[in-house]
């Protein structure tokens, strides 16, 4: 059996990439998979900008909503159930069109994962109960001096990561980042075509500013007392807009203090984002024009894809 072709639109975050891939996919006649690590989970639609209801009636969105806020999830389960997924698209003849801005994700499917030395319980609980006290910025600070190649692509919140990337210096001192040499090879089931959206610095900040002043429109902090009646795990909670909601709802800072802390994580991301894909070797960058709208990109996203 050949390779599955898998079509994929991704970029930083606020770039536009979900409105482009859903024109795209309504075109093609076919559906999207889903390439996001909080897209995945139920209930948190404002601050992970979830595809609508009406959007996703129109076009199949897969991996959207397929966990609950409680659960951590692995990105070995994400291969797994990404591979279903392609699998089920594929037998009904359609074409692969995934769409996201996880580049981890992204990098496991298309190249395998890195299993690295197996997990050590105590040490990650030492590493959590430092966490606790001195707060995850704490052990980032600590990973940016021993590896800051993985310093550089995981947030300063992103506690999970951080403990496995301290996890595998201390338990082999070499960086996570030397040791993921495994990620470039290539899953032999899948033959890439990768796109990536780009706009223009100063535009990417203002759209960034227009969707934190939309999620706190649209009932970000309504959302967010709903799911902490429900005690959200440690991946949800530390999420981008819901680490900031439940601050500012427990009295912790004020609204401004909020949307510019939002602002902050949001404009680190974008960057962290950009560092992966400029690591893709076969990547091709598409600059979005002022003004362009999402069909005059998925049309040209169609084109250089190869598919019309």
């Amino acid at each position: 059996m050949g390779s599955i072709d898998l079509y994929i639109v991704t970029g930083q975050t606020a770039s536009g990439k979900s409105a482009v891939a859903f024109d795209a996919a309504k075109r093609l006649n076919t559906e999207i998979i889903c390439i996001d690590s909080m897209k995945i989970y139920r209930g948190m639609d404002i601050g992970t900008a979830k595809p609508s209801p009406q959007v996703r009636s129109q076009v199949r969105h897969h991996l959207v909503d397929i966990v609950s806020p409680q659960e951590d999830f692995s990105v070995a389960r994400f291969v797994e159930l990404a591979d279903r997924a392609i699998a089920d698209v594929g037998a009904r003849k359609l074409p692969a069109l995934l769409e996201g801005g996880t580049p981890l994700y992204l990098k496991a499917l298309t190249e395998g994962l890195f299993s690295g030395p197996g997990r050590d319980p105590a040490l990650r609980a030492r590493l959590r109960e430092r966490a606790a006290l001195e707060g995850p910025e704490a052990l980032h600070e600590e990973l940016a001096q021993v590896d800051p190649g993985a310093a550089a692509r995981i947030g300063e919140t992103d506690l999970r990561r951080i403990v496995r990337a301290l996890e595998v210096h201390f338990k082999t001192g070499q960086p996570i980042s030397e040791l993921q040499t495994q990620f470039g090879r290539r899953r032999p089931q899948y033959r890439r075509h990768l796109v990536a959206l780009r706009r223009d610095r100063e535009y990417l900040r203002e759209r960034i500013e227009e969707r934190i002043e939309q999620m706190f429109e649209e009932g970000l902090l309504e959302e967010v007392r709903g799911l902490e009646e429900k005690t959200p795990g440690r991946t949800a909670s530390q999420a981008i807009g819901y680490l900031e909601a439940r601050q500012l709802l427990s009295g912790e800072i004020s609204l401004p203090q909020a949307k510019e802390e939002m602002r902050r994580r949001t404009w680190q991301l974008a960057r962290r984002q950009m560092t992966w894909l400029r690591s893709f070797p076969d990547i091709v960058f598409h600059d979005i024009a002022p003004g362009e709208e999402p069909g005059e990109t998925a049309q040209a996203l169609i084109r250089i894809l190869g598919l019309g």
